[in-house]
């Protein structure tokens, strides 16, 4: 079993921002993270430079490799930044 981590730094959430699980739409400048481990990626979201990172709406994931967490993770960076009460992209593709 592996693992990987992706993080992103100041990201500027389109209008509507990014939707949480604890129920917080979050927008201005964000860090981005995500990390796969056993089939699955968890996404979490922070005010940049913050210290509480909150669970992105749609986190987790099922994710069936590093390298498709890597393009999910660029998914929902693109998706942070279009804004619109962002959740969590499906993964299109099973890389």
């Amino acid at each position: 079993m592996g693992w990987a981590s992706w993080t992103t730094v100041g990201v500027f959430a389109g209008r509507g921002g990014v939707r949480t699980e604890e129920g917080l739409t979050l927008s201005g400048e964000l860090d981005v993270h995500t990390t796969w481990a056993g089939g699955q990626a968890d996404v979490a979201v922070q005010y940049r430079g913050g210290s509480e990172w909150l669970v992105m709406a749609g986190s987790p994931a099922p994710c069936p490799s590093a390298d498709a967490s890597r393009h999910l993770h660029d998914a929902v960076v693109e998706a942070v930044r279009r804004g619109d009460a962002a959740t969590v992209p499906s993964l299109v593709s099973s890389s």
